[in-house]
């Protein structure tokens, strides 16, 4: 069987009798070529079945019009609606994207930035890895003019573009909202992450709200999770339900979370949200699909992601570099359902 082979300029050039260089220009529509000799290469070349090669054409200028992405994962519904949003701002101006998932380890991110940077990428939007403390592998785009954007999970000290939701208010209004349900023992579950300040911020909105209503702030109502998985958040609840007084509240900073905790509430005989009332995070549907359906707090990823690509698209259009500036989303808003309605 023969090997198919791509249609290549030269190929056009042959069949027309023509330079290769001036079917280059007339498939750019270069004002020297004729309008009809123009015709006559655009119909050869579809009649052929001719396909730029944008890749090619990108790199001969350092310019890959491609946009790489770098998040822990796309199975979170979050990071594939963040995903979203940056590949409808993206195709608009005809950019591509490269989605790489580091699966929340700092040597897989490392090893991805290098292969991104190695694809001649236009820009990077990344959300760090829960494991990133370091990070000096990001210096590479910096330090040779490609926009970086971090979203979402972001590190406390880097001078680039961020787009982040008020983390501290969010944490601030789950925690308030199962106060006024009556709740005095309220659990959290947090990253033990001290790069970041996404679950820090969280945390810190949690321990205010607390500290305003004069609840006691209890280390051991404060579990630290490795990873914001199922499995985690399943340990992490039974460890709550094992003490002595156990919570009557718990804000998880993930709706998969937020699921674990009811589940295993259910296993162990605690009546929810009678004997514990749950609010999770990001309005997932999955907080929609589960009994009781879980109370959470909104968080607009798709408008997250076109930001970041517009920020990345903005720059790359800019003769000047624009000055490195943070967007912050205010309208996260709690969502009640029936995890904890109480009153």
């Amino acid at each position: 069987m023969e090997e198919h082979r791509h249609v290549t300029i030269y190929d056009i050039a042959e069949r027309l009798n023509l330079a290769t260089s001036t079917i280059s220009r007339a498939l750019k529509d270069h004002h020297s070529i004729s309008d009809k000799t123009i015709k006559k290469v655009k119909q050869t070349a579809k009649e052929m079945g001719f396909v730029p090669n944008t890749l090619a054409a990108g790199l001969r200028g350092n310019k890959s019009r491609t946009i790489g992405i770098l998040i822990p994962t796309i199975t979170q519904p979050f990071l594939s609606s963040l995903i979203s949003g940056i590949e409808i701002t993206a195709q608009k101006s005809d950019y591509t994207v490269i989605i790489m998932q580091s699966h929340d380890s700092y040597e897989m991110e490392v090893d991805l930035a290098k292969s991104l940077y190695s694809n001649r990428v236009s820009g990077v939007i990344c959300s760090l890895a829960m494991e990133t403390k370091d990070t000096s592998h990001f210096h590479q785009f910096s330090n040779n003019n490609i926009p970086l954007v971090f979203v979402d999970r972001v590190p406390r000290d880097y001078d680039t573009f961020r787009v982040v939701i008020n983390n501290y208010l969010a944490g601030y209004k789950a925690t308030k909202h199962l106060i006024e349900q009556g709740c005095k023992r309220i659990a959290h579950l947090t990253a033990g992450s001290e790069f970041g300040t996404l679950y820090n911020e969280r945390k810190r909105g949690y321990m205010d709200a607390l500290a305003e209503h004069d609840l006691a702030i209890e280390d051991d109502l404060i579990v630290v999770l490795k990873h914001m998985t199922y499995e985690e958040g399943v340990k992490a609840c039974n460890q709550l339900f094992d003490l002595k007084t156990p919570p009557d509240g718990l804000f998880a900073p993930g709706d998969i979370l937020a699921v674990s905790a009811v589940q295993t509430a259910k296993k162990r005989g605690v009546k929810v949200p009678e004997e514990l009332a749950v609010i999770g995070f990001n309005d997932d549907p999955i907080s929609e699909i589960i009994e009781p359906n879980i109370s959470t707090i909104t968080h607009p990823a798709e408008k997250m992601g076109k930001a970041a690509a517009e920020l990345i698209i903005k720059n790359l259009k800019s003769v000047k570099e624009e000055d490195a500036k943070e967007i912050t989303f205010l309208n996260t808003q709690v969502v009640v359902r029936e995890s904890s309605k109480r009153i």
